[in-house]
């Protein structure tokens, strides 16, 4: 992968953190800033779009770039894949925006792993209680489902030392303003994204 001066930016927090929202928030607000777009091999749900909501690609395809080392990080969840395409990446940075990831903390170790230059940041909940508080209140899952969400959480919260920068979630507006700040002070920096070729 050519260098290049635009960063990148890898952003991972449980469900309920508020991850979501302050992605959102900042990509309304920054116009120089690109969300990455996942590619999976699921079908689209009713709504969806091909490039907007996810690239939607064969199995085959996808299989075959992962040989190729196509993607930046992949996983393969129940019966489909996922993952972060390395030319989409690419072409962001070469039209000189700067890319935001959204990923799993699977996702941002094996980046960390392969390339060099990136921002890591997790989104943290307030404590435990108000992860669970505000996953209860969606009131969309079973309890069983719901045991699943928090055991992954911890799992996930148990990574956040590995990331350049942990948010803490308390109130949103807070919240993104702080993102905001770490997003210019990180864009300043001329260190390059780096996956070698």
């Amino acid at each position: 992968m050519a260098t290049s001066t635009q960063r990148v930016f890898v952003v991972s927090g449980p469900s309920g953190a508020g991850k979501s929202t302050l992605i959102r928030e900042v990509l309304r607000q920054d116009p120089e800033l690109r969300l990455s777009i996942s590619s999976t091999t699921r079908a689209p749900r009713q709504g969806e779009e091909d490039g907007r909501d996810y690239f939607f690609i064969a199995r085959q395809d996808f299989e075959r770039k992962i040989e190729q080392g196509g993607f930046l990080e992949w996983a393969r969840v129940y019966d489909n894949y996922y993952g972060s395409s390395r030319a989409h990446v690419e072409d962001i940075l070469a039209a000189g925006q700067h890319v935001l990831m959204d990923v799993d903390t699977q996702g941002a170790i094996s980046i960390k792993r392969l390339c060099t230059g990136a921002v890591f940041i997790f989104i943290m909940p307030p404590s435990l209680q108000v992860l669970e508080e505000r996953l209860r209140d969606r009131g969309s899952e079973t309890e069983e489902s719901f045991q699943r969400r928090m055991a992954r959480a911890q799992h996930e919260i148990s990574f956040k030392d590995r990331y350049d920068c942990v948010i803490v979630n308390t109130h949103i507006d807070t919240a993104v303003e702080e993102l905001r700040r770490v997003l210019a002070s990180e864009k300043r920096k001329n260190i390059p994204f780096d996956c070698g070729s």
